[in-house]
């Protein structure tokens, strides 16, 4: 029920007003074209250049031919009428037979007009004017200006004669006039070639697009692969115009960079590692000679929580970036989760809607689908595993019965080294290190990994990697 404006506050009727102003309008028509127009650079490019084009010729064959060819017709028309005008008067001014046959001379070699005398003052019922017909108006009215009798055309149909009937004195006066005499019938070759030469250029002009787009392209495809961690094409080099060169160029030295940061963390991570465990396996060693004293147990396994952490923390830097794409079948590596679970007296099952084998880095993402099965077996007696891979998207999906996360630390939790509990022994909270590798492995792919309430009551995660 709408109000009406006297009851209407201040801020209701600043509302209204600016639900009809002309700008809402274009907003409204703005959103609806930016939801029907391509979205590509190549077709939109295509539209700059076809659009500005289509609307001249629209311009120029709706007003300046529509003009031309009135003006032809008008011209041409009014000449005929002349000359059956002049036809006329003769007729009217030596009406005698022997003159006459004198007049269907002159009029067809000088004037190509084939005139008839039939008797009689009837003219055949009047036929329907064609809607279209520019030549049957212009036509009609010229003979209205200049003979002012009563008259009847025929200009339908494809024949090259146009057939006119005119009461006079002596009977029905019937001519026959060419039709490109009294009509602009060449104008179409015009339109020809103004479509044929706009058809010429904007195949030119698509040739022309489709070179200058292709290393946009070749930028963009080179660009995805280095975000899903795939190494880019090998004939991938800075091509087109100068600001695409440069693009690319930028895009080379940044990989680059990246790759450098990533070789020397892991380089210094590994000496670092190395030099540890050099000094853990020492440890072992004092250990070890010091006999078998019960003490000396805490310390061993302090040893080897260390070595576990060492191991993890690596683990976490290095983030397989070193790895080729390769094969690996979902159903394989879920059947080897599902055996792990069941020697732990717990439940795995899983569903595969789509193909099995897949093309990711095989260790890394053994190791992202492992870490995020290890922390439900940790905390939960049964988990569900179910995997969508479709033309575009790898979607796998976690649902625990576990004690799940608060919606609080559901982002803190993918951070490295935080525990949800305040414990520091490693077989009660890990290292910190898992979900943080998870979603660091996803990211390497160009995906993600996220966090949602199961129907199981649980944690839900959810992988989501581009293929």
């Amino acid at each position: 029920m709408t109000k009406d404006a006297k009851t209407m506050t201040p801020f209701e009727q600043i509302r209204r007003d600016q639900d009809r102003s002309p700008a809402t309008g274009l907003r409204y028509l703005a959103r609806w074209l930016r939801h029907r127009l391509p979205t590509g650079l190549y077709a939109r490019s295509l539209l700059i250049i076809i659009l500005p084009m289509l609307i001249l010729q629209t311009v120029v064959a709706f007003v300046f031919m529509e003009r031309h060819w009135q003006l032809v017709t008008e011209r041409l028309s009014s000449a005929v009428t002349r000359d059956i005008s002049a036809v006329i008067a003769l007729i009217e001014a030596y009406p005698s037979p022997q003159d006459y046959g004198q007049m269907v001379q002159i009029a067809k070699e000088r004037l190509n007009l084939t005139i008839a005398m039939e008797p009689g003052s009837d003219l055949p019922p009047a036929r329907p004017r064609p809607f279209f017909s520019i030549l049957d108006q212009i036509l009609s009215d010229q003979i209205e200006r200049q003979i002012r009798r009563p008259f009847w055309i025929d200009t339908v149909g494809d024949s090259g004669l146009v057939e006119i009937r005119i009461v006079l004195d002596q009977g029905i006066l019937q001519i026959f006039a060419r039709r490109n005499e009294a009509y602009a019938s060449n104008t179409h070759i015009f339109l020809v070639w103004m479509v044929g030469t706009s058809l010429v250029l904007i195949i030119i002009s698509i040739l022309f697009l489709r070179g200058q787009i292709r290393p946009i392209l070749a930028l963009a495809n080179a660009a995805e692969s280095f975000g899903k961690g795939q190494r880019p094409p090998d004939d991938f080099s800075p091509r087109g115009a100068d600001e695409v060169r440069r693009a690319g160029l930028a895009f080379i030295l940044m990989r680059e960079r990246i790759e450098r940061q990533m070789e020397q963390r892991t380089a210094m991570l590994s000496g670092v590692s190395h030099d540890l465990r050099t000094i853990l396996t020492r440890f072992k060693l004092q250990l070890a000679l010091a006999g078998d004293d019960p003490e000396l147990d805490n310390l061993n396994q302090d040893v080897d929580d260390m070595q576990t952490m060492l191991e993890g923390y690596l683990d976490f830097a290095k983030g397989e970036a070193e790895e080729d794409v390769g094969q690996i079948r979902l159903g394989e590596l879920f059947e080897k989760l599902a055996t792990d679970f069941a020697l732990h007296k717990k439940t795995l099952t899983y569903t595969i809607e789509g193909d099995e084998a897949i093309a990711v880095r095989p260790n890394a993402f053994t190791r992202l689908v492992t870490n995020l099965a290890s922390n439900a077996r940790r905390y939960a007696t049964k988990l569900n595993i179910e995997a969508r891979h479709t033309a575009k998207w790898l979607v796998v999906i976690f649902d625990d019965d576990g004690p799940g996360i608060p919606q609080s630390a559901r982002d803190d939790v993918f951070k490295p080294f935080f525990r949800l509990d305040e414990a520091r022994n490693l077989d009660a909270s890990g290292t910190g290190l898992g979900l943080a590798i998870a979603r660091d492995i996803a990211r390497s792919h160009g995906g993600n990994v996220t966090l949602e309430d199961s129907p199981l009551g649980g944690l839900r995660a959810v992988i989501r990697i581009p293929v």
